[in-house]
């Protein structure tokens, strides 16, 4: 199985070259002259017409990398074991990892990633250099238009949440939604001076009427200025300093995406959208499973307030459900906001609590302040949606020798997952060198320490500690001593009724989820050509075959939208149905034998003296033991990461963007070759 994966990864990015390889080849005269004539005799039949040449090399390509992905995912996925021995990944991949930029906007970007983005302008640079030697400067502004089709190109796949492509690569959507940022700044400038080169040659040439044509035979110009106003403001308010102020808004605008593709489409026409039909196509499927997903309401069992203003929230899971540590979920509480959805940390682990699913919810805006308030009035049931959980395709972090994980507040979350799935490893796989862990959390106050309390879960099974070399700093910044005993308060639980309509979170797509995910690429794909083909051929041809008629351009563009639509709902419900039928009769067997358990209550007291221990279990005092606490001080990163011995430390870092840089520097520094930067951002 471990020769078919590699060579199955093989293809995918020998697929992928050449498709790169095209898209290079675009602006030069071979392509042009030679390429495009004959591939258009070959391919543009009376099926496909003008959509052929692009459906071949633009969109096939992608597809298929996609369904390949999709199998590779499958095969590589295999929870609850681990290799004995350690696999060592090679100097060469720890360099391209490592941060040689740390600077606002751009944040933190590994070698590897400069070097893509390096050689994407670059790319960029010598497309429309090439336009601008055919063109001798007197088409610039179409040029640019072209260029920023390029970038469209790649728009879509880093904000495909399921996507099978970027765990190829080793990415998960979460990480690289920079990417998004990054391509969709380009692309906007690039179509800001498109549509202000072509108004300035409209008025210099006396044409400004052509700003309001509409063609039945060519692109609508129309269209192309309502989509360039659409963009802008999108553009606008996802600036960093408006998102952070006006969120809301930046939310509710980025949702004109629907209109500013339908609008994009009508004018670049459909030879053009067939060349940025993958991203598109596969979000289109992803953003409907998502919807379908979250249809169903979640079956809230229980959440535990914390006094710094935190709450846990626990759901039941579907057993079959399987996700990695720092995996995300995306909440939506209805009575709150019915159409915001927020992201939050999964920290509980599906090894050892494969019937419950755990997130940790910081108050720090107005949806969240709305959500703790209404679970501190003792609501006797929330109801909630889900879509995900989202992360990524391996426990990665456990290659390492040792890890050094450094959080901010909340950014505490994912590594309260990491630390459960060590801990279960080590209790389960004894053969296996479980790494060292050194936790460095840094809290504004000292009632943030009541975080701590939820590192180990509420479980009846016993949690052994010992195999695990743990060590645990947490620092009070904003508090110079402990506070008093009777300032302290308790953790608040509180239990949910159940309601036979609320389901246990499960994967959209059920436990094979990647194989289910390809077969619903692939039918609605296949399905796409053959009703593409179809309309094309015994509907558009024949108007269009005597010449005496054209059939409108505006109107191909939206039948590509309405068939690419039509195949997605039609595959996506087929499947999601058919496996929603088979887990019915799983969940009615689980709501029968489900028992509300007793409400308990955990004291949060993890820094009153010595003499007083949290609580009587053994694994709560081996925790209290491993960690030491400071008041009134920040740590010193850049002591503590140096001091660090072995050849292989992993440093994790989630927190406040000052702090992930500062981590950042000090791992790029080259003062320590030892220490491999891992930054932990839900940016979205």
């Amino acid at each position: 199985m471990g020769s078919s994966v590699v060579l199955m990864r093989t293809i995918c990015f020998a697929v992928f070259l050449g498709w790169l390889l095209v898209w290079a080849l675009i602006p030069t005269k071979v392509y042009k002259n030679t390429w495009t004539p004959k591939l258009n005799n070959k391919l543009n039949s009376t099926y496909f017409r003008e959509q052929g040449k692009n459906l071949l090399l633009f969109s096939f390509p992608v597809m298929l990398i996609a369904l390949l992905g999709c199998v590779y995912l499958h095969l590589q996925k295999k929870p609850n074991k681990l290799q004995s021995k350690r696999k060592m990944r090679s100097p060469r991949l720890f360099f391209s990892q490592r941060p040689v930029l740390v600077m606002a906007p751009l944040g933190i970007v590994t070698a590897i990633e400069l070097t893509i983005a390096v050689m994407f302008v670059a790319f960029l640079i010598w497309s429309l250099a090439n336009y601008l030697w055919q063109a001798k400067f007197r088409s610039v502004s179409l040029r640019l238009g072209y260029i920023g089709n390029t970038c469209w190109a790649f728009l879509f796949f880093p904000v495909t949440r399921g996507s099978s492509i970027l765990p190829l690569v080793g990415l998960t959507s979460e990480s690289s939604i920079k990417y998004h940022i990054w391509l969709g700044h380009l692309s906007n400038a690039l179509f800001a001076l498109h549509a202000v080169g072509f108004l300035i040659y409209w008025a210099m040439t006396n044409q400004m009427a052509e700003v309001l044509e509409w063609s039945e035979t060519y692109v609508s110009n129309v269209a192309g200025v309502i989509a360039i106003a659409i963009a802008t403001v999108i553009w606008a308010t996802s600036l960093p300093r408006f998102r952070r102020k006006m969120f809301e808004l930046f939310f509710y605008t980025h949702h004109l995406y629907i209109l500013y593709i339908i609008f994009y489409v009508l004018h670049v026409g459909p030879a053009y959208f067939c060349m940025i039909l993958p991203g598109i196509f596969l979000f289109a499927v992803d953003r409907y499973l998502r919807f379908l997903q979250s249809r169903n309401r979640a079956r809230l069992l229980s959440a535990r307030a914390l006094p710094c203003g935190v709450v846990e929230l626990n759901f039941s899971k579907s057993p079959g459900l399987y996700y990695n540590p720092t995996s995300i979920l995306f909440v939506n509480v209805p009575s709150i906001s019915k159409l915001q959805w927020h992201p939050f940390t999964v920290t509980s682990n599906c090894n050892m609590e494969q019937d419950k699913l755990s997130i940790l919810v910081k108050t720090e805006g107005s949806w969240t302040q709305k959500l703790y308030q209404q679970i501190s009035s003792s609501v006797d049931r929330l109801e909630v949606s889900v879509e995900g959980p989202y992360g990524p395709n391996s426990a990665h972090f456990l290659r390492h020798e040792s890890l050094v994980m450094v959080s901010g507040g909340s950014g505490i979350s994912p590594f309260i997952s990491i630390v459960r799935e060590l801990i279960f490893q080590s209790n389960n796989n004894p053969d296996y060198k479980i790494p060292n862990v050194h936790l460095i959390c840094v809290f504004k106050k000292s009632a943030d320490l009541s975080m701590l309390n939820i590192m180990l879960p509420v479980s009846d099974a016993p949690t052994e500690l010992s195999k695990l070399q743990l060590q645990i700093e947490a620092y009070v910044t904003r508090d110079s001593e402990q506070p008093k005993t009777d300032t302290l308060k308790e953790l608040q639980s509180i239990w949910f009724k159940s309601n036979p309509s609320d389901s246990p979170v499960s994967g959209a797509l059920g436990c094979n989820s990647w194989l289910w995910l390809a077969v619903v690429i692939a039918s609605s794909f296949v399905m796409f050509l053959l009703l593409l083909g179809i309309v094309t051929r015994f509907y558009i041809y024949p108007i269009e075959r005597n010449g005496t008629e054209v059939y409108h351009y505006s109107y191909k563009c939206l039948w590509d939208m309405f068939l690419v639509c039509v195949c997605v709902f039609l595959a996506s419900s087929a499947v999601f149905l058919w496996l929603k039928k088979q887990q019915n009769a799983i969940e009615v067997k689980q709501i029968q034998n489900m028992e509300v358990p007793t409400p308990t209550t955990s004291p949060s007291s993890w820094f009153h003296t010595a003499d007083r221990e949290l609580e009587e279990s053994l694994p709560n005092q081996c925790l209290v033991q491993a960690t030491k606490f400071h008041f009134g001080e920040r740590p010193n990163l850049n002591k503590i990461l140096l001091d660090v011995k072995g050849t292989d430390v992993g440093v994790l870092v989630c927190g406040p963007r000052k702090m992930r840089h500062e981590v950042a520097k000090i791992c790029s520094s080259g003062l320590a070759d030892n220490l491999h930067f891992e930054s932990i951002s839900f940016s979205w």
